[in-house]
């Protein structure tokens, strides 16, 4: 929001160090993740979001990149979307700006509705972003946000990311600290008043090794003293130092056209913003690879469960009639796919034997059941796999092995600042448990897939019955962990994404599972009786159809899915759970890497609402992991691996 929408400043929990020796002993290492909120543009707005200093940037910006209204371009981390809203204002029509802070983005899409402006906006990490390759004439990194990270590799990824999505010859326009003034120009120490009632307070000096600028600022109310003691640092570059970086990514023609000045509305303190250097350089020209060079996979070895052994998971405890219609459905699907052959593995006793002597060259790994169908072991697949180099379809080990454990993922979305429902965890050790203060709640077991343990006696109303369930799942998965949750009455929805960030990518249309078919009486949920009991009610009253959504759910939804595809290191395909609360917020149910393959699952239900065959579902993960492969193995030649 700009200073004519509010003078106010959220007032938070009062904290403060006071007085410290060491600025650089205090620096969060991931500082950038929560900083820019609503008092980023209330400590730095009198720069920020002070209009000259913005139609200045872009005027330096067209004079030196030739940009013209029809080139496609991209404000790399955008902010609050300043330099976008002037390039749209000006007529330019192919806009995109993209910031990790999802505040600032918020209100970037908010101030371009409100203008009318056909900006597209969105939220990612400057280091790996998911925006087609090849496809802007121009990026910019602008208003001095670079070098915010702890290690330099990270600043070259960033640039790196440029590099891809830029198109041949296209122009990377930069502004950053003269990091040579700036270190025998900084202000130690300095203060001013924000608004009538607040003021900052900034410290400042030089990391240990002279290559960082560490800042502190501690913002103060008058009356209600210190509300936010923050610290943030950014790396000083040299122009010569910047040169070397963007040459060795691979950059050329790259040029200083000068330094920027900014002005302040309150004529003090400008900080980092102050003498800024002003950079072009060009993406060379980009020789498309040559198919022919690059490896292509044609035969898939599909491994599966052993139906020939118990699966404690399934109805009555092994393969049944559904389970194999499933099976049959699937190689119907795969003999439709012209590009790729394939073979059939699902003798578990043998498997090590087989994979080792009958070395495959592509596995699609569809044995979701894990290994000997123990559900715990379905990382031992593709580590197995992993052990004699054999790629392989979908998640990884470690991934697998993380997103099976519900609590830790849900601790990951809320460091992420994906909302998570309020859960307590329960250990079996444990001699009582928390009764959580809301009501309804729903009980499930920390670790398991297919719904194990998860019926309709696991949406409890009372303390007494949350205990009765516990006992229950104490019988059912003796030392197993629990998790109770408030429970989430509102819509639940699913988003399919099949691909790899920087890598082609597909995001199905979301779907949303539809509970009106079911007697009110019972606890909208899909819990075991819809995966496993043909004749429940769960099972033939649940449908599924495609999601409606406001522009704002449906952004929001897939910026949550996508972030959490990527934190968690998800391969070729993944399926992310969320439902509404009571109040309508959405928030995240789960996480599902190698999710449900099946021709009636919700991957396939979601690929027919794009208007695609079951065949057409498949063909795009195999596609996925052979690309990523392929580009894995050039990778490894290159280096000499």
């Amino acid at each position: 929001m700009n200073r004519k929408e509010s003078n106010q400043i959220p007032q938070l929990p009062n904290k403060t160090l006071g007085p410290i020796s060491d600025l650089e002993r205090h620096l969060p290492s991931d500082w950038w993740r929560s900083l820019f909120g609503s008092l980023y543009l209330k400590t730095d707005g009198d720069v920020v979001e002070n209009d000259l200093n913005t139609q200045k940037d872009i005027d330096f910006l067209i004079e030196a990149t030739g940009l013209e209204p029809n080139d496609r371009y991209l404000d790399l981390c955008c902010g609050q979307g300043r330099h976008c809203l002037e390039l749209a204002r000006r007529g330019y029509n192919h806009v995109t700006g993209l910031d990790r802070s999802r505040y600032l983005v918020r209100l970037a899409r908010k101030r371009a509705r409100s203008e009318h402006l056909k900006i597209s906006y969105h939220e990612g990490d400057a280091r790996k972003f998911r925006l087609p390759a090849d496809s802007f004439h121009c990026v910019s990194i602008l208003g001095n946000s670079f070098g915010y990270f702890d290690a330099e590799k990270d600043d070259a990824s960033i640039l790196k990311s440029v590099m891809r999505v830029l198109k041949s010859g296209g122009i990377l326009a930069m502004d950053l600290t003269d990091g040579d003034w700036m270190k025998s120009h900084f202000e130690p120490r300095s203060w001013e008043w924000i608004d009538q009632n607040h003021f900052v307070c900034r410290e400042r000096s030089l990391s240990e090794d002279g290559r960082r600028l560490i800042s502190r600022e501690v913002i103060v109310h008058a009356e209600r003293g210190v509300i936010a003691d923050q610290f943030y640092a950014e790396r000083l570059f040299s122009k010569s130092e910047i040169f070397d970086l963007l040459e060795e990514v691979g950059f050329i023609s790259i040029r200083d056209h000068g330094n920027l000045t900014s002005h302040s509305t309150r004529e003090h303190d400008l900080g980092m913003m102050e003498n800024r250097m002003f950079l072009t350089a060009r993406a060379p020209r980009k020789v498309k690879t040559d198919k022919k060079q690059a490896p292509k996979f044609t035969k898939f070895t599909v491994l599966m469960g052993d139906p020939t052994i118990p699966d404690p998971v399934k109805r009555n405890g092994q393969f049944n009639e559904e389970d194999f219609t499933t099976i049959d459905k699937l190689t119907q699907a795969l003999e439709e796919i012209g590009d790729y052959e394939f073979e059939y593995l699902n003798t578990h006793a043998t498997l090590q034997q087989t994979i080792r002597d009958k070395r495959p060259e592509f596995v699609m790994n569809l044995c979701d059941e894990g290994f000997n169908n123990d559900a715990f072991m379905e990382l031992h697949v593709p580590a197995l796999l992993e052990m004699y180099h054999i790629p392989y379809t979908g998640a990884g080990p470690a991934c697998l092995g993380l997103c099976y454990n519900k609590s830790m993922v849900r601790a990951i979305a809320a460091s992420l600042d994906i909302p998570v429902p309020l859960e307590t965890y329960f250990n079996p050790a444990d001699q009582s448990a928390t009764i959580p203060s809301i009501f309804p709640a729903i009980v499930k077991p920390n670790y398991g897939d297919s719904s194990i343990g998860i019926t309709q006696n696991a949406v409890v109303h009372t303390p007494e019955q949350l205990i009765n369930y516990m006992e229950e799942l104490r019988e059912v998965l003796p030392g197993r962990p629990v998790l109770i949750q408030e429970f989430l009455s509102g819509a639940e929805y699913s988003v399919g994404i099949i691909g790899n960030p920087g890598l082609t990518t597909t995001v199905l249309p979301v779907l949303e599972v539809d509970y009106s078919g079911l007697d009110p009486e019972l606890p909208k949920i899909l819990g075991y009786e819809s995966k496993w009991h043909p004749d429940s009610p769960y099972w033939t009253e649940i449908k599924y159809h495609e999601a409606k959504l406001t522009e704002e759910q449906r952004r929001k939804i897939l910026d949550y899915a996508n972030l959490l595809f990527e934190r968690l290191e998800c391969r070729d395909y993944a399926r992310v759970d969320f439902r509404m609360d009571a109040r309508g917020e959405i928030k995240l149910l789960e996480m599902n890497p190698n999710p449900g393959w099946c021709w009636d699952g919700k991957m396939n239900y979601m690929a027919g609402f794009a208007g695609m065959r079951y065949s057409d579902m498949l063909k795009l993960i195999l596609d996925a992991a052979a690309e990523r492969e392929s580009l894995a193995v050039q990778n490894r030649v290159l280096v000499g691996a």
